[in-house]
């Protein structure tokens, strides 16, 4: 008789009734979320602070090109020397004191450029008011040489090249970055799900070997039969939370909004602020439309379909190298030496996929790791955004289920002899004389 089923509905009722796995599901979103308000509110302190910085510029050069903003003012000081300039500011409610030393040899001023304040100022802050100067000073040198900024700035060519298949399909630098985005955002979720969901299910193998429990359930079952219960029963209760934390984290996002005024989704960090201010230009619209045509270019429906295919494949062949694991030592602490040829792949895939097939999805390297099944998973999913033929993709598919067939029987030889061996740590050598047996 075929006990999968029942099996498959134990371990995943099993999980999800327990208290730590209830617990961890509705927590962990609450945690998430708090962290997250935390790191908004404290941003959006720093970025509605108001800061006065003070300007004493001796040279005369630069203090004009520093203009007030919603939460920085600048104050000039004028006919004061730099030492009762700091003694005065000191006892005042002042970010800071640029001072800018009385030369006029633009070669030495940068030398003669000090921000004095009493604790150590923003990097963000002083990045600005660099650019600020450089570009006044530049502006400067350049008319000194009897050189006319208004022609500099009109002969200034800006150039996007445009790309295009031979069969006329449209793409920009834009795409790319799209395409590479959702592979990244596949491989590392494939790689987190294996780590998170492999691990529980090599601790449920270890605790009911542990308890003495398996050797009631293995005189009714089938070794082959359990382990792929295991795996199926502890993939469905890791969907479940899964799909509970997404929906946690909608809801407390909206509260959240609601309740303390934060809107998570606009934190500005010093980058993202940069970014908007790059995006106010007149190029933001063509970027905008770049973007526009990127995903209608993506391949969404052969990306969602791979996706699952190559997420469960990978999952799964994982799983049983956990199971086989769980049923080869005694504790979680023995785990440690056969964990490595289990990670390694993965780090590899990862690798790969973020150093290669960003830079040659095509190439011999990225080809040949999208067919080797320990790390096609994540590879091929980073490849097709860039267009991946399909019986290239069929042919991964296809090893990589091949591979996973081939595994399961190994492991389930593993699992047969291991979960009724107590109190000795197996070695790879006895390991392979259990696949004999």
């Amino acid at each position: 008789m075929n006990h999968l089923p029942l099996i498959i509905k134990r371990e995943y009722l099993t999980k999800v009734r327990n208290k730590s796995f209830i617990i961890m599901t509705f927590v962990s979103p609450m945690i998430m979320i708090a962290l997250i308000t935390l790191v908004a509110y404290l941003a959006q302190l720093s970025n509605s602070t108001d800061r006065k910085i003070a300007i004493l510029d001796e040279s005369g050069l630069i203090e004009n090109v520093f203009k007030n903003t919603e939460h920085t003012t600048y104050i000039k000081l004028n006919e004061q020397s730099l030492t009762n300039a700091k003694t005065d500011l000191s006892t005042k409610d002042y970010y800071g004191l640029l001072y800018i030393g009385a030369t006029q040899d633009l070669d030495v001023i940068s030398d003669n450029i000090m921000f004095f304040s009493e604790d150590s100022p923003s990097l963000n802050i002083i990045s600005k008011l660099e650019n600020k100067i450089e570009k006044r000073l530049t502006d400067l040198k350049l008319e000194r040489t009897g050189v006319d900024l208004s022609l500099i700035e009109s002969s200034k060519v800006s150039v996007t090249i445009a790309q295009e298949t031979y069969d006329g399909e449209q793409s920009s630098k834009i795409d790319n970055i799209l395409k590479l985005g959702f592979g990244a955002a596949a491989g590392y979720l494939l790689f987190m799900f294996i780590i998170i969901y492999g691990n529980m299910i090599m601790r449920s193998v270890i605790e009911e070997k542990t308890s003495r429990i398996i050797e009631v359930i293995i005189s009714s079952v089938k070794p082959i039969q359990l382990m792929m219960g295991k795996i199926i029963g502890t993939s469905l209760a890791g969907v479940t939370q899964f799909f509970i934390w997404v929906l946690l984290l909608g809801v407390l996002s909206i509260v959240v909004s609601v309740i303390f005024g934060i809107n998570l989704a606009e934190v500005q960090t010093p980058q993202q602020d940069m970014v908007n201010q790059a995006m106010t230009d007149e190029s933001a619209q063509i970027i905008a439309e770049q973007v526009v045509t990127g995903l209608i270019n993506l391949p969404l429906a052969n990306l969602i379909i791979a996706f699952i295919f190559f997420f469960i494949g990978g999952y799964l062949l994982y799983s049983s190298l956990y199971a086989a694991i769980g049923a080869a030592v005694d504790n979680e602490t023995d785990t440690q030496q056969f964990m490595l040829p289990v990670i390694m792949p993965l780090i590899l895939a990862v690798y790969v996929g973020f150093f290669t097939v960003i830079e040659d999805p095509h190439g011999p390297i990225s080809t040949v790791f999208s067919f080797i099944p320990f790390t096609s998973p994540v590879v091929m999913l980073m490849r097709i955004p860039f267009g991946v033929p399909i019986w290239q993709q069929i042919l991964s598919l296809l090893i990589l289920i091949g591979t996973f067939i081939l595994v399961v029987w190994f492991a389930a030889k593993i699992y047969r002899v291991g979960i009724l061996m107590y109190g000795k740590k197996p070695s790879y050598k006895e390991l392979m004389k259990w696949l004999k047996y």
